[in-house]
């Protein structure tokens, strides 16, 4: 009996262990992706680290909406793999958590591969994801620059149209890498470009076109000197600030640079990089957006590099470090970290 007693007892504490690492293994299932600490939280504070979360992810577009930060990235993969877009939110820029599938391409009937750089708006209660797909390299091709939809940003997002926004050549420039500038008078404006040329055009209210210029055109070329790919823009102290990627993106020259004009249709006179490779850290650093955080000026360049070492062109990693101005407004190089940001809980968050 006594036997039999220990040999109960040794089952049960058997099953105990068994049910604890159960519940760990659950745990761990469930956890958002986990945050890079330098020191503790209570001294040095926490710290996103670079990159921000594990995968090769390109093209990363930041946004805020509902107290969490977001990005959606591309996935960097072969084009006929670049069949969908992951999202990840955050409540301060430290712990991410993955929304996988937010757009997948089954729901997209013209899109068939190279979903690309997305760039997302949050208006009238709904949020418009912009994309581009199937790498069209002539308008006998279909393909181009299209918009899905969905009343969540997390998705899922359906095609808006049926059709692309924009599914042709316009002044030489590849309809790809588009992002999206809303001015402070409530104007919509599409930026895009590869092939070396930018253009912008002014997007209907529902964004379900383009609407003409006061001149009568509708597509207009902004192309800055050394332009590549990539545009974004943002306003500050009533100058319009024009952001774009230089260089091959599958080799270490990929960089970020800018010029300031006066209309968001410019000219557009390139000032200088301020984005680049630091051998000693990463490569390739470029194809960028923005966040800024209102409510103490703080400023985060959202961009993707090749990790130190690394010379495969998709093994790209989507990385957040601070962007600063001068007391004259240009903007300062950005110093590159392995150790990323500080903690900055959301607050009056939002991206230019």
């Amino acid at each position: 009996m006594p036997m039999m007693r220990r040999s109960l007892f040794a089952l049960a504490g058997r099953w105990s262990l068994a049910l604890v690492l159960l519940i760990v293994a659950c745990q761990a299932v469930s956890k958002p992706l986990a945050a890079h600490v330098a020191g503790s939280a209570a001294d040095a504070g926490a710290y996103s680290g670079n990159p921000v979360f594990p995968g090769w992810y390109a093209d990363p577009e930041a946004a805020v909406f509902d107290g969490q930060y977001w990005i959606y990235p591309t996935y960097s993969a072969a084009y006929e793999k670049q069949v969908f877009f992951d999202a990840f939110s955050s409540p301060d820029l430290v712990t991410w958590t993955k929304h996988p599938h937010v757009l997948d391409i089954k729901h997209v009937s013209w899109a068939k591969k190279a979903l690309w750089a997305p760039a997302i708006v949050a208006k009238g209660g709904r949020y418009y994801l912009f994309f581009s797909a199937n790498d069209i390299h002539s308008d006998k091709e279909v393909g181009g620059i299209g918009v899905a939809v969905s009343d969540k940003p997390a998705g899922p997002f359906r095609d808006l149209l049926g059709k692309p926004l924009i599914g042709a050549f316009h002044h030489g420039a590849q309809p790809i890498d588009q992002s999206v500038f809303r001015d402070d008078d409530g104007k919509y404006y599409i930026l895009y470009g590869g092939w070396k040329h930018a253009n912008i055009a002014r997007l209907k209210d529902d964004f379900t076109g383009v609407v003409p210029f006061d001149d009568g055109s509708t597509f207009k070329e902004i192309t800055p000197e050394g332009y590549v790919e990539g545009p974004m823009m943002f306003r500050r102290n009533g100058k319009y600030y024009l952001m774009w990627s230089e260089g091959g993106w599958t080799g270490p020259d990929y960089s970020v640079a800018y010029a300031i004009a006066d209309t968001p249709t410019g000219p557009f006179k390139r000032i200088g990089t301020i984005l680049q490779q630091d051998p000693k850290i990463a490569t390739g650093a470029g194809h960028h957006s923005l966040i800024h955080v209102a409510g103490d000026d703080a400023w985060y360049i959202v961009y993707h590099r090749r990790p130190h070492g690394d010379t495969e062109a998709n093994h790209r990693v989507v990385c957040i470090d601070r962007m600063y101005f001068d007391e004259h407004g240009f903007i300062k190089p950005v110093v590159i970290t392995t150790r990323g940001v500080a903690a900055h809980p959301v607050g009056h968050a939002g991206a230019p």
